[in-house]
């Protein structure tokens, strides 16, 4: 572990939890280890801070302690922690204002995969939200291969959806509301260590951290974060569901919702939030794919299997051209910055990276990064 992640692990301590001051702290000061080699000077480094939190931040033994005998745990259970800094924290989570300072991850799985998703809803599933949550996975396994699957692992459709996944072969994430010493539910643990095996558990939580209310709340904004769309299965007229999927609202991704039948309680909250324009209403994993731009993915594994060749000069038309003379400036960009940059449209840049793959000019990376092969 380097400096700066064990740095960063003592930063949330001394800030006695509270995540969101320790970040702001985090980023004005550029890092946790200029925070601490400078945690004298940090009125003069930061605006705003009061005397008792300059104060604060000048005293990290306890800090430090603490994060020593975390650094030992992570060791003994090979957990592994990532900071804002490191190449494997999830990059979309660097998107949102509040992301977390700190990951702790057991896994395997990489977490910057080209498409991830979240599925989420009623912790009091039915058989109409199980069956959903079966067809979904199994028919978006037959389009898409290559999709991790992140939800909560709480009762209901969060661990219906982590199970559906590992049954049809794709890795899955579950983020926890507690530290990576203990599983909640705990009749769950079996399937949380399949999923270490085939994805993993990650978690913004040192160990002896309680599943408390807050942490849930807390929790739901890395399962939005994370991912580029969030899928409501069924839920009530309140719950958790509606607030991660408010939450990615929040963050400009993706939400859908599976509609139900009118009257029952569980289909509420998705047919509310498709009333309301809070969701796109998906009947079909066909349904999702086609909205989220997806459908090339079938044609792109056709295509590599009838063994396509690169073109040595291939013809590009003025906006492929744009997104070439891009990543000639600078190479591996991700799909949403790759359309700013070039003012096009982010469905029409979906289509041209596809086109632009089968003509051997470039390469899609983990996380959503595109690279020039020109």
């Amino acid at each position: 572990m380097n400096q700066e992640t064990f740095y960063a692990m003592a930063l949330t301590r001394l800030t006695n939890f509270n995540f969101q001051q320790a970040l702001e702290i985090y980023k004005a000061a550029g890092s946790a280890q200029n925070l601490y080699e400078h945690r004298n000077e940090v009125d003069d480094m930061i605006e705003g801070c009061t005397p008792r939190l300059v104060e604060a931040l000048k005293d990290w033994g306890d800090a430090m302690k603490r994060a020593e005998a975390e650094v030992k745990y992570m060791e003994e259970h090979k957990i592994r922690a990532c900071t804002l800094l490191d190449d494997d924290y999830p990059q979309r989570l660097l998107e949102c204002a509040d992301a977390p300072l700190v990951l702790y991850y057991k896994g395997n799985s990489d977490l910057n995969q080209t498409r991830i998703i979240s599925i989420v809803g009623t912790r009091q599933i039915t058989n109409y939200g199980r069956d959903l949550c079966h067809k979904f996975i199994r028919e978006l396994h037959e389009l898409c291969p290559q999709v991790l699957i992140v939800s909560g692992l709480a009762y209901g459709v969060d661990i219906c959806a982590h199970r559906e996944s590992l049954a049809n072969g794709y890795e899955t994430i579950g983020v926890l509301a507690h530290g990576l010493d203990q599983i909640y539910p705990y009749h769950h643990r079996d399937t949380a260590a399949k999923m270490v095996e085939h994805g993993g558990l990650l978690t913004e939580f040192m160990t002896q951290t309680n599943a408390d209310k807050a942490n849930f709340v807390r929790r739901n904004r890395i399962v939005a974060g994370m991912s580029d769309a969030t899928i409501v299965i069924e839920s009530a007229a309140k719950g958790g569901s509606l607030i991660t999927a408010e939450i990615a609202q929040s963050y400009d991704r993706a939400v859908f919702a599976f509609p139900g039948n009118i009257g029952q309680p569980f289909s509420e909250g998705c047919n509310n939030l498709i009333r309301d324009n809070g969701a796109g209403l998906i009947s079909s994993a066909e349904d999702f794919v086609k909205a989220m731009g997806w459908e090339y993915d079938a044609v792109r594994r056709q295509a590599l299997a009838d063994g396509i060749e690169r073109q040595l000069f291939p013809e590009l038309s003025p906006e492929e051209q744009k997104i070439v003379s891009l990543l000639q400036q600078t190479n591996d960009l991700q799909l949403n910055i790759i359309s700013v940059k070039t003012g096009i449209a982010i469905h029409q840049i979906t289509a041209m990276l596809f086109q632009l793959e089968m003509k051997g000019v470039v390469k899609p990376l983990a996380g959503g990064m595109y690279h020039l092969l020109m």
